[in-house]
């Protein structure tokens, strides 16, 4: 019934975007999705590029609307559905979101694989063909994007100084892959949706909390959190993926012209999460902040036998979780694409 009464909420908010459409009538209009209205990627890149910028970039010729799915009050894990359904033409969302359909979807970034974006960036491209088919095999879909937000670090109320304190403490997580590596460093990983997370830490319900840098300041779990614990246990992989009839019912010069600028939008969201999480550390524990106020958590830095446990965990837990949780086809995939790029060789 719940999912059914958000599919009606989601249905109105179709008709909310109809209502609002530009008098004027593009070639083609697209009704997208968004992720957190709050935080950076949906303010700077995603609701600018589909409301304004796409439109003014093609003479109309392809014109956009967008909602974040915080103000559509649906859950991530319903975004593609709907999508399949024709809902939505366009989806921005995270692979955690539908992970549970298949853990292929898991590969471009599991916990503690890639330490830098650089590296990210490679193993994103390496793995999108493989995302690609997916998407359009599960949920008729066409992937365009894949993208990060800032790194994905611990943020606590209680004292941590390196990865051996991680043990016992219950941790928030938003996906399997995360929850692993609590699980292999003796945690216990707790989900909780992103919106709970202040009171949950203020109650206690959790020790620590896992999400972005610039998400964490945007959210001021500072308020909450005392310890800044920058180990980076992910990136928050993001996509952008169209439902595939919409797609298709584009001309070629159509598909030319969005998938342009989809990749100009993309370059953009990469460029500057490679400067954002510089920034929001630094606001988060009393530094230099241009963006607001500055906080005053306690910086932790990982040492380098943290760097060297993290890499034993992603070996001997994260990997080994996640073999398990895909067929013998998948992994040999991420092996010969993400495995030869980072150096290591998941296994069941």
């Amino acid at each position: 019934m719940k999912m059914r009464s958000r599919i009606f909420a989601a249905l109105a908010a179709g008709a909310i975007f109809a209502a609002s459409a530009p008098a004027f009538a593009a070639d083609i209009n697209i009704k997208a999705v968004g992720t957190w209205g709050n935080l950076t990627n949906f303010k700077k890149h995603e609701g600018p590029f589909w409301n304004e910028k796409v439109s003014a970039a093609t003479n109309g010729a392809v014109s956009g609307e967008i909602k974040p799915l915080t103000e559509l009050g649906l859950k991530g894990n319903e975004i593609m559905r709907l999508l399949k359904l024709g809902v939505f033409d366009y989806a921005h969302g995270l692979p955690g979101y539908v992970a549970a359909e298949d853990a292929i979807f898991e590969g471009a970034d599991l916990a503690a694989v890639t330490q830098d974006i650089a590296t990210q960036r490679k193993v994103s491209e390496a793995y999108f063909p493989t995302m690609e088919a997916k998407f359009a095999e599960i949920y008729n879909a066409k992937l365009l994007q894949l993208y990060p937000f800032p790194s994905q670090m611990l943020w606590c109320s209680k004292p941590v100084a390196g990865i051996s304190d991680l043990k016992g403490k219950k941790i928030r997580v938003y996906s399997a892959t995360l929850g692993d590596f609590v699980e292999g460093v003796g945690g216990t990983s707790v989900t909780v949706p992103f919106g709970e997370v202040i009171p949950a830490l203020e109650k206690g319900v959790v020790d620590c909390a896992i999400t972005g840098t610039m998400s964490a300041y945007s959210a001021k779990w500072y308020q909450v959190a005392s310890h800044a614990y920058t180990i980076r246990v992910g990136w928050g992989i993001s996509f952008g993926a169209m439902n595939m009839d919409k797609w298709n019912s584009m001309s070629a010069e159509q598909q030319t012209t969005l998938k342009t600028e989809l990749d100009k939008l993309t370059d953009a969201m990469w460029t500057e999460t490679a400067i954002e999480d510089e920034v929001a550390v630094a606001c988060l524990t009393g530094g230099e902040c241009a963006i607001g106020d500055s906080a005053d958590m306690t910086l932790v830095e990982p040492s380098e036998a943290d760097r060297k446990q993290l890499i034993t965990v992603a070996n001997d837990v994260i990997l080994k979780k996640w073999a398990a949780r895909c067929d013998d086809a998948c992994v040999a995939n991420w092996n010969q694409t993400v495995g030869s790029i980072v150096g290591l060789n998941a296994a069941k």
